[in-house]
């Protein structure tokens, strides 16, 4: 006879579900990586007041120093260190990207679950997303900053509009194939209410596709940030970001590439993380991929 264990036996469908979900994420090595790369990229973005000097103190004699015991990470051209600099930038970076993250993925799940339940709206609400994105993002965020001034709000905003449409036809193609469940009919036969109905029976199903776009999303507005504020378009020139801080050394980049060097790579290796980490989610929470995993 085998005998199965209380906690196991008692243990709600639910948590079941979430510990072989943690499982099959630690089974993907890459996946952890970049979350232990994220973490850690937080972590010193959490606490670069700590480990670094202030980033816009000038040392005009040790202007363009090669990176030293002194100087890890090098000066730039006002004798600023290029580490306290890349640092303080990872803060404006991964702010956004969070911040862009979470506000697409909020006002998309909205508009999605009209759009994809109420027909009346669908067509309306689709004609007018399929606008916002024949719009590139860059000339978009460019316009918008252009016309509000540049400020981190205003950025956030201008780099989250052109995220919202990818939300959005996501969340309507999951609800109209809910909306066909025999469940959901009966909760509409015995009489349930539509905001009841999204909420118990079409918001669970968005939750596993919603998690890995909002990591994608995150990763673009990093990129899209640091390319704004390369162009100028970005933060102001007074607030460290890697883009700030590759676009000032630019012209010196042939007598001191570690100005462009460093931001650079943290750039493309919290990028790298981001994107991987989405990879195991998806991996992950689609149950077509996990069962051959």
């Amino acid at each position: 006879m085998i005998e199965i264990s209380g906690s196991e036996s008692s243990m709600p469908a639910g948590d079941a579900r979430r510990n072989n979900a943690w499982v099959q994420l630690r089974r993907n090595p890459a996946a952890m990586a970049g979350a232990i790369i994220l973490v850690i990229m937080a972590v010193t973005a959490l606490f670069a007041p700590y480990l670094a000097t202030d980033p816009t103190n000038m040392s005009p004699v040790d202007r363009l120093q090669p990176p030293s015991a002194q100087w890890w990470f090098g000066t730039d051209m006002y004798g600023r260190d290029i580490y306290s600099r890349t640092l303080h930038g990872s803060r404006i970076s991964l702010a956004v990207g969070a911040s862009v993250a979470i506000l697409s993925i909020a006002i998309g799940l909205a508009i999605g679950l009209i759009a994809g339940y109420i027909r009346v709206l669908d067509a309306i609400i689709l004609r007018f997303m399929d606008g916002l994105m024949a719009i590139p993002d860059i000339l978009l965020a460019i316009a918008l900053i252009a016309l509000t001034g540049a400020s981190l709000t205003t950025i956030i905003i201008a780099i989250t509009i052109p995220e919202i449409p990818r939300v959005v036809r996501l969340v309507r193609g999951v609800v109209l194939s809910v909306r066909e469940e025999p469940y959901v009919e009966a909760a509409i036969s015995v009489g349930t209410r539509l905001p009841l109905i999204l909420i118990r029976h079409v918001l669970p199903n968005t939750i596993a596709p919603l998690i890995v776009l909002a990591t994608y999303n995150c990763a673009s507005a990093i990129i899209i940030e640091a390319i704004l504020s390369f162009l100028g378009a970005g933060v102001p020139p007074e607030i460290p970001s890697w883009g700030n801080v590759m676009a000032e050394g630019r012209i010196y980049f042939q007598r001191a590439p570690w100005i462009i060097l460093f931001p650079g790579l943290y750039l493309a290796l919290t990028v790298l993380a981001v994107n991987i980490l989405g990879d195991g989610l998806r991996d992950t929470l689609d149950p077509r991929i996990a069962k051959r995993m």
